[in-house]
């Protein structure tokens, strides 16, 4: 579809002249040309059902919307596209969780569209911003608005699709603000007063940040020396938990040092430490050392050598400020892990004094250990000693029981034996009756060794007369005549 726009020129009237059709010109009538193409021919818009168009109107002013579906849609004489361009509009589609802000220029009024729909501009609106996405406010989030209108800000929390009225505006978007049971924090309300929250108590372990109201940040100082201060902190531990620190001081004997060690620290008192500081962990290092900077200056080196950890134990304990308590902060330990020198020099004299010192340990340990040995292996022998006699006295108490047994079984043979003769021989005297004792006895002797190897020999009984046995080895026998003895 195609249309021209004719201008009388003596009148400056014009008229539009739509397809198809034959137009025949009158006295004065002249075709304008198109000022985007050029052409005197211009093409009629076809709207589709999402879109839309805007003309204005040069001579009156007035706008005119025509909103698709539609064909052969052209402009009046002396209408213009509002928009510029090719002058079509793709209208605004809005989903279920989507909504856009529009304003009406020539009233100011602002509405809003909620999804699902299409969206076509009136003749003096405009969108403020994009379309933006509704918040979905559950059991973990929920969203801050501000009334434009009486410029109150609420808090909503009940469980929907959020989309602000017309005169609403999201400020914010708020999760939900969980503790554990050992942490807290600190909210300040529109009054400027802070409220503590704690984990521990059921009924503030889980809460929505108020309207007017901000989560309270603590700016603590961090590194080894606390030289930066930037750890910021929004929820504070309460368990008890370890820091490490290292800073510089000096001996009695100008020997400068540098020590490393660990608080074991906690909380105790909250409202306490926000009164009187915001940088919890910087004070308690720059206490600590003052107080290391005064106790160490009172011993030499060597003095701090054997003794830095009784120092540490006073710098603690025989602190009698209350600088701590009144910071509401518990110092449970304070351990000095290691030391050096802060000087190259120094630190040199320092290695080689420690590395003799340990030398010397090692000596002394071995020969301990040596000692240990030697003392091992006299009780060793002591107890065999030990062991030894009372084996030989046990072996002497049953030898001397043995014995005492065998004579007593003597005797009572030698008894029995008698007092048979007496029964049977009454006048066989005393000493015959031994006599006759004697001869078994030396009987049951001679049996005793003719069971052996033993030699006997039988002497008169009248003569003085003892026998000897020389045992000889000889080389060559009797017959040859020669003797040879060993």
């Amino acid at each position: 579809m195609e249309y021209c726009v004719v201008k009388n020129i003596l009148s400056g009237e014009k008229r539009v002249e739509i397809g198809p059709k034959l137009v025949f010109l009158k006295s004065y009538d002249c075709v304008q040309k198109d000022d985007r193409t050029g052409e005197k021919k211009r093409s009629a818009l076809s709207l589709k059902a999402n879109e839309y168009v805007r003309f204005v109107d040069n001579s009156t002013g007035k706008v005119r919307v025509e909103v698709g579906e539609q064909g052969c849609v052209v402009p009046g004489p002396d209408e213009v596209f509002m928009d510029g361009g090719s002058g079509k509009k793709r209208a605004l589609d809005l989903q279920v969780f989507e909504y856009v802000k529009i304003q009406d220029k020539r009233t100011g009024k602002v509405r809003t569209e909620k999804g699902e729909k299409l969206v076509f501009l009136g003749p003096f609106e405009e969108y403020l911003g994009l379309k933006q996405t509704a918040v979905e406010v559950d059991d973990e989030t929920s969203v801050l608005v501000r009334n434009k209108r009486t410029g109150q800000q609420h808090l909503v929390t009940e469980k929907m699709l959020f989309i602000p009225t017309n005169d609403e505006e999201v400020m914010e978007v708020r999760p939900l603000t969980k503790l554990a049971d050992y942490e807290a924090c600190i909210v300040r309300d529109k009054t400027g007063k802070d409220i503590f929250y704690f984990g521990s108590n059921e009924e503030q372990r889980s809460f929505f940040l108020p309207p007017h109201s901000q989560m309270v940040s603590l700016l603590w100082s961090r590194g080894r020396r606390r030289e930066r201060r930037d750890l910021k902190i929004t929820k504070i531990d309460l368990r008890p938990m370890y820091m490490s620190f290292e800073f510089n001081c000096r001996t009695n004997d100008n020997v400068e040092l540098v020590l490393e060690g660990s608080f074991f620290w906690e909380v105790v008192d909250l409202p306490a430490m926000v009164k009187f500081t915001n940088d919890t962990t910087g004070d308690i290092c720059n206490h600590a050392r003052s107080r290391f900077i005064e106790m160490v200056s009172k011993v030499t080196l060597q003095e701090f050598m054997t003794q830095f950890n009784k120092i540490a134990e006073q710098v603690h304990q025989q602190d009698d400020s209350d600088f701590y308590t009144q910071r509401g902060v518990k110092i449970h330990s304070l351990e000095v892990t290691g030391y050096h020198c802060a000087e190259k020099s120094t630190a040199a004299i320092l290695e080689q004094i420690i590395q003799e010192t340990t030398n010397r340990m090692n000596k002394l340990q071995q020969q301990e250990s040596e000692n240990e040995v030697q003392l091992n292996e006299i009780r060793g022998d002591i107890e065999e000693e030990k062991a030894r006699g009372e084996l030989i006295k046990i072996q002497t108490d049953n030898s001397n029981a043995l014995s005492k047994m065998e004579g007593m079984a003597e005797a009572e043979r030698v008894k029995s034996f008698l007092d048979h003769l007496s029964k049977e021989l009454p006048d066989l005297s005393m000493r015959d009756k031994i006599s006759m004792w004697n001869t078994l006895r030396k009987e049951d002797a001679l049996k005793a060794v003719s069971k052996g190897d033993a030699k006997l020999f039988f002497t008169p009984k009248d003569v003085n007369l003892s026998i000897e046995n020389h045992d000889h080895s000889h080389e060559r026998g009797w017959v040859d005549g020669e003797e040879s003895s060993g």
